[in-house]
């Protein structure tokens, strides 16, 4: 049976690097699930892979879209497979990677059947945005779905009015509506996971942020003002620059807040991998002996 190893993780944790390494060493391609890597204009706030790691092996859902494109994690799940059906004709083996967790459960299990958006439901949900802030939103969620509440992106409004109107219409949580899996895949996935210290993750994620700040996020985040609105950007590294740009904060604070929103987001992922009973834990200091050795033992060979 075809082999598919999804490399997971918090965000800043080294998952590129190892995909890379495990990539090459099976002579494989990579397809990316990470949400926020597709759009092509946010290189850096989203640590997009470089020039270098892209011609190392090749990478697949990178730099493929435009913030002002509409994308939906259905129609990734659908031509991820395609793309996975395709690799597999060359290869025995493909690497996903990626850090959005709802995006890798749909590669590696489907998409449940989860009814279209409501008209009715999201004109309320939009009112109480536009007239109460998020923060309302987020205590109607908490109040409906405390345990998907845990691990959603609470700075994300889409995420919010998409999880209350499927609760509205259903009746049921939204983890109640997600939790089995739909689609039997006809590949055996492998799944490998980076764990370090909760101290050491949020360090890397403070260097990442100044690393960012280095490469230009600043200018990065001024030319995509006149798209600001577009849902791609409703995300960490862009919201609080806009807000910067805006005169609301200061861009010390501005940075201070991208550092811990990103904080929250790897505490958000932890939660949900901690849920898990699938995954093989390696070491973030020797990920890439650790995962090789894994592998042999689970008899995949090149």
């Amino acid at each position: 049976m075809k082999k598919l190893i999804s490399i997971i993780g918090t965000t800043g944790i080294g998952k590129t690097k190892l995909a890379i390494e495990v990539a090459k060493h099976f002579g494989a391609e990579i397809v990316s699930c990470d949400s926020r890597q597709f759009f092509k204009e946010m290189k850096i706030g989203t640590a997009t892979p470089s020039e270098e790691e892209l011609a190392e092996v090749p990478h697949h859902f990178i730099a493929n879209l435009s913030v002002k494109d509409y994308y939906s994690i259905g129609q990734f799940e659908k031509e991820a497979i395609q793309k996975i059906e395709d690799l597999f004709s060359e290869n025995d083996v493909v690497v996903l990677v990626g850090g959005s967790m709802m995006y890798e459960k749909a590669v590696i299990e489907g998409l449940n059947d989860l009814p279209e958006a409501n008209e009715e439901n999201q004109e309320k949900l939009e009112k109480i945005f536009n007239e109460e802030g998020i923060v309302s939103l987020q205590k109607i969620l908490e109040n409906e779905d405390p345990e998907y509440f845990k691990i959603v992106d609470k700075d994300n409004p889409r995420r919010l009015f998409r999880a209350v109107d499927i609760i509205w219409q259903t009746g049921k949580t939204y983890t109640e509506n997600i939790s089995q899996q739909v689609k039997k895949r006809d590949f055996e996935v492998i799944r490998i996971g980076i764990q370090a210290p909760r101290e050491i993750i949020y360090e890397r994620i403070n260097q990442r942020v100044d690393k960012m700040m280095a490469e230009g996020l600043v200018d990065e985040v001024k030319s995509l003002r006149p798209y600001r609105k577009h849902l791609s950007l409703q995300t960490v590294g862009y919201a609080e620059l806009f807000r910067f740009f805006d005169k609301e904060w200061s861009l010390d604070f501005a940075v201070e807040e991208i550092k811990k929103n990103s904080r929250r987001f790897a505490k958000r992922q932890l939660t949900w991998y901690r849920k898990e009973t699938n995954i093989h834990w390696v070491n973030f200091e020797n990920s890439l002996q650790e995962s090789l050795s894994l592998l042999v033992n689970l008899n995949i060979k090149p």
